[in-house]
């Protein structure tokens, strides 16, 4: 623990070093963006992604000779920051990845992003070879500001195969079934899932699926229009209830909520065997493949259980089918040019790359998947009844951070689950 004025001072340098570091970044954006070099910002970290970024980029540039293409991979919450100062100063990057939702429809209203509409209408056939329901989540008011570049992503409880067999247990199905796991795993030291919660959107799974588990999807539905009890219906309660009977059973490694997922936090307690699960995107399986792939050999996962009594289907998943949207900003000097890029960064050849060599689900019709485990999920989102948007997505900015914040306490035991339900609520009908 810092001392006060220690930590004021800390606090003051690393914002004015944040502020340096950011500004350069902009300038370079800015820069690179009058001539005919685009920047594209992304959060493809791993070496497999951002070189299936870069053949694609190089193919576009031997494609439409005098243009430059100038990647930049940001780690997730560095990212987040970037954008935000960025788009705050007006000088966004030419070309960047979003989640859709909320988010960037909070940009389309302040008139920053590039309808696209023009473009996909001049070009049917690239637009149907998309998943039709991946477009819901870029499209406004009838106009479609993104396209998804990156996988069709569900949640699944990522487990280690060869732990789970060590204490003879197996996949739980239901809540009272996964109790029983986590008995089991604490009693030989090890916690039942590894989380990394300073992120936020991390714990939000739990939370989530329990909504979904307990009350259905419609409960979500409810909520987001205004309708019946909203954030305050009981399915809400109880699934913070939940949350904290997970928390009271030692369910969890020590210290979540300062762990960071970005920095791999939640993998090495995997690795390590000091933890045996991790719920997580999908997206989590081609991480794992690039970082540990000895590790990657033991992975396996199945679906969040069921809850007693609970009118969700089980089938029902948490996620998006598409992720990684890529959308051009209105500061951009080559909107043409922009699109012709998305169309390279998302070809068959970057698509069939991301599903062969990323181990990843692209939401493109048609793409050949040999690897089993990708079928399996590629199942999983097609026999889904409802799949739900992450709700930071679909959540308004504010109310979408206050979720996330809420849900966070709720882990520490600092907040019960009554008070998140009412602060939601309360939030909501001000408008978020």
């Amino acid at each position: 623990m810092a001392y006060p004025a220690f930590a004021k001072a800390r606090s003051i340098v690393g914002a004015t070093a944040l502020l340096f570091t950011l500004s350069a970044v902009v300038s370079s954006a800015v820069a690179a963006e009058s001539g005919k070099t685009l920047s594209v910002w992304d959060q493809q970290t791993n070496a497999s992604s951002s070189k299936i970024i870069r053949d694609a980029s190089d193919r576009f540039e031997k494609s439409t000779p005098g243009y430059k293409v100038e990647n930049s991979h940001v780690l997730n919450e560095a990212y987040k920051t970037k954008l935000k100062v960025a788009f705050g100063a007006n000088q966004p990057p030419c070309v960047f990845e979003n989640w859709g939702g909320g988010g960037l429809h909070e940009y389309v209203k302040s008139g920053q992003i590039v309808d696209l509409t023009p473009y996909l209408s001049k070009d049917p056939a690239y637009r149907n070879r998309f998943m039709q329901s991946s477009w819901d989540v870029t499209t406004f008011d009838g106009k479609t500001y993104g396209v998804a570049a990156e996988n069709a992503a569900a949640a699944v409880i990522f487990y280690n195969k060869e732990t789970f067999k060590k204490y003879g247990i197996t996949p739980p199905k239901t809540w009272d079934e996964l109790m029983h796991v986590v008995e089991v795993l604490k009693s030989h030291n090890v916690a039942a899932f590894s989380l990394a919660n300073k992120n936020k959107w991390t714990g939000s799974m739990y939370y989530m699926y329990l909504v979904d588990r307990i009350g259905g999807p419609q409960v979500v539905k409810d909520a987001l229009a205004g309708k019946g009890k909203g954030f305050e219906d009981p399915a809400f309660v109880e699934a913070g209830k939940r949350i904290q009977e997970l928390v009271k059973a030692g369910a969890f490694a020590p210290g979540i909520n300062g762990l960071d997922y970005d920095s791999g936090a939640s993998r090495r307690l995997l690795y390590s065997g000091k933890a045996a699960m991790e719920l997580m995107g999908a997206w989590e399986a081609s991480t794992i493949a690039n970082e540990a792939p000895a590790f990657s050999k033991d992975l396996d996962f199945f679906p969040f259980p069921t809850v007693p009594g609970g009118k969700g289907d089980p089938r029902d998943l948490i996620g998006t089918v598409g992720d990684g949207f890529l959308s051009i900003s209105a500061e951009c000097k080559s909107p043409e040019a922009a699109f012709k890029l998305i169309q390279a960064l998302t070809d068959e050849q970057a698509m069939q790359a991301r599903a062969s060599d990323d181990h990843k689900l692209p939401p493109v019709n048609n793409v050949k998947i040999d690897d089993p485990f990708t079928q399996r999920l590629q199942k999983l989102l097609a026999a889904a009844p409802s799949v739900q948007l992450w709700y930071d997505q679909a959540l308004p900015p504010a109310l979408g951070e206050m979720h996330k914040d809420t849900t966070q306490a709720l882990f520490g035991l600092s907040l019960t689950p009554e008070a998140a339900a009412q602060q939601m609520e309360a939030a909501a009908k001000k408008g978020g």
